[in-house]
């Protein structure tokens, strides 16, 4: 698998080098098509990406970074680039390690702190009131920061209450701005919202070409819940970098796959957080505001839905 991802990571920089679009080295913002409730447009620091507005309010810019796997001087550097080309959504886990690293590559970047939306995850270890408001704290304190943009709950297992009293305290308290959860199906928001007096704004869950959780998707628009994309390239598996129905579409806009499925998401309204540790990469990433997908071409993406995760060994 190893060797394989490594050679779909040479089709994209194959791409890059001969793409014109790309090394005119611009992001060009175009008119939004959002589907969700509440969209609109953002400015910050003389990027402009689109913001959906939250149940509570709140704005979340519709595409981010991710940093899975990204740790120590690697993470920090790649944190400041990505900050550095327009980034403002930057997500996070206590699980994922790298906690300081985020930190580290936000203070790099000399950023105002109130210019990003930065995300962490409670993990399952802790669980609970008490332990939850301890790590959340020791989230804060590794990032070096005074409060969170989006906090979530990793996934649904353990005293799902106990900790969603915490995360509400906290909101009240102002130490957080939103409260979410990740992997979470139906059954286990409706349970939540059984007693939740705060109705959760986001759900991370897997989504992309091979697993497009329309039935999710749905279930999210009717609460009001905005559905969040993690690794919307699958990590490259099923050789999405490579799959020859997104080549086609994208041969016609002169953009990679990357960039096509990235605009597939777009247009479904889900907010996407793409990972990579290559400063081009990140910036093609950002490079999906300058086109559109018609709808016989979102259709032809549809049949890409295996409808099965890509990643049995996280269930």
């Amino acid at each position: 698998m190893k060797r394989k991802n490594q050679a779909q990571g040479i089709k994209r920089r194959e791409f890059l080098q001969r793409s014109a679009a790309f090394t005119a080295g611009s992001m060009i913002v175009g008119s939004g098509t959002s589907t969700l409730f509440g969209a609109g447009t953002s400015r910050r620091s003389g990027t402009s990406i689109e913001s959906i507005t939250l149940n509570n309010g709140i704005e979340m810019p519709i595409l981010g970074f991710g940093t899975l796997y990204l740790r120590d001087e690697l993470g920090v550097r790649c944190v400041a680039d990505a900050i550095s080309l327009g980034y403002r959504l930057i997500d996070t886990a206590t699980v994922y390690g790298n906690e300081e690293s985020v930190g580290g590559g936000i203070k790099l970047s000399g950023i105002n702190r109130e210019e990003l939306f930065v995300t962490s995850k409670v993990w399952v270890d802790d669980y609970g009131y008490e332990q939850a408001r301890k790590a959340f704290q020791a989230s804060l304190d590794k990032m070096g920061l005074d409060y969170l943009d989006l906090y979530l709950i990793h996934r649904p297992r353990g005293d799902i209450k106990g900790t969603w009293m915490a995360m509400e305290d906290l909101y009240k308290e102002g130490k957080i701005k939103v409260i979410g959860v990740s992997n979470f199906e139906t059954n286990h928001l409706e349970e939540l919202m059984s007693y939740a007096t705060i109705k959760p704004a986001v759900n991370q869950i897997e989504t992309h070409a091979f697993f497009q959780q329309e039935k999710a998707r749905e279930t999210l628009k009717k609460y009001e819940i905005q559905m969040e994309a993690w690794s919307p390239f699958a990590q490259g598996r099923n050789e999405l970098f490579t799959n020859e129905t997104l080549a086609a579409i994208g041969k016609k806009h002169n953009k990679s796959n990357a960039q096509v499925s990235l605009r597939w998401h777009y247009q479904r309204g889900i907010v996407a957080i793409p990972r990579s540790s290559q400063k081009a990469h990140m910036q093609e990433n950002l490079n999906i505001f300058d086109f559109k997908l018609d709808d016989s071409e979102m259709k032809t993406i549809s049949s890409l839905d295996l409808n099965i995760t890509q990643f049995p060994e996280w269930e």
